[in-house]
């Protein structure tokens, strides 16, 4: 069954499905594709959630199907989030690694120092905290 929704209403019902603040997963899909499925990246990363084919596989996804690349990449990123979940530095190195891998930020004890990806992360918090103001329920009209 195709699915009707908009890739950002994927990605919404994906970051809920797996349990993440909407906004950190919106943040990734705008940065990785602009939430375009149709998204190939040069070094071949697919979709909305720009899932490697071997990342995809991990996770039982088909990366061309919208919503499961939806929701593997959700997945992914909440994984990368457990990992570092008793790190100061959690979102950042999570976002680090979704975009240059884990081993990279293992070996780096942090970001690593590549241009694109220390950009990436700058783009995706800055991004984060954006989506962060926009979903806060104003008090006191």
């Amino acid at each position: 069954v195709k699915s009707t929704a908009t890739p950002q209403e994927l990605v919404t019902q994906a970051a809920q499905h797996v349990g993440l603040p909407p906004a950190i997963v919106h943040s990734v899909a705008r940065a990785e594709s602009n939430y375009h499925q149709d998204a190939v990246s040069p070094k071949g990363a697919i979709g909305i959630m720009q899932l490697m084919p071997k990342t995809a596989a991990q996770l039982n996804a088909d990366p061309h199907d919208a919503a499961q690349n939806a929701d593997a990449g959700a997945r992914y990123l909440r994984d990368l989030l457990e990992k570092y979940e008793n790190d100061p530095h959690q979102v950042s190195k999570a976002i680090a690694a979704y975009n240059a891998g884990p081993e990279a930020v293992d070996k780096y004890h942090g970001v690593p120092p590549y241009p694109e990806t220390v950009e990436y992360v700058n783009r995706v918090l800055k991004q984060y905290e954006k989506e962060q103001t926009k979903q806060k329920p104003t008090s006191g009209d």
